[in-house]
């Protein structure tokens, strides 16, 4: 799994009819303290995460296993929104004090 923060929309007219209604996030991976990690991606929502939630990603065939991906052509998958990390017995994250959700 991949930490990634969402950044944005993607809409979509024309696609095909297995990816009809569901919703397509821009997410930027990131490390744990949210520096920036390789390029942004887009991604299937299967958990209804919003703009600027951190969330967990799953590519490739682990994408197609939750239970609005099965048998659908995405190599990504929104399958977690966190909450809260913990690190050598320390919270490192925490959604109700994260001023980067606030980004809506």
């Amino acid at each position: 799994m991949i930490f990634a923060r969402v950044v944005g929309t993607v809409v979509s007219t024309n696609k095909d009819e297995k990816l009809v209604g569901k919703k397509l996030l821009l997410v930027q991976p990131v490390e744990i303290d949210g520096t920036v990690k390789g390029n942004p991606l887009v991604s299937i929502d299967a958990v209804g995460a919003g703009e600027g939630e951190l969330v967990l990603l799953v590519q490739g065939s682990s994408a197609r296993q939750t239970s609005i991906t099965e048998g659908h052509p995405v190599d990504c998958t929104i399958c977690a929104i966190v909450d809260y990390i913990e690190k050598g017995g320390k919270t490192v994250f925490e959604k109700a004090k994260d001023t980067a959700y606030s980004v809506k």
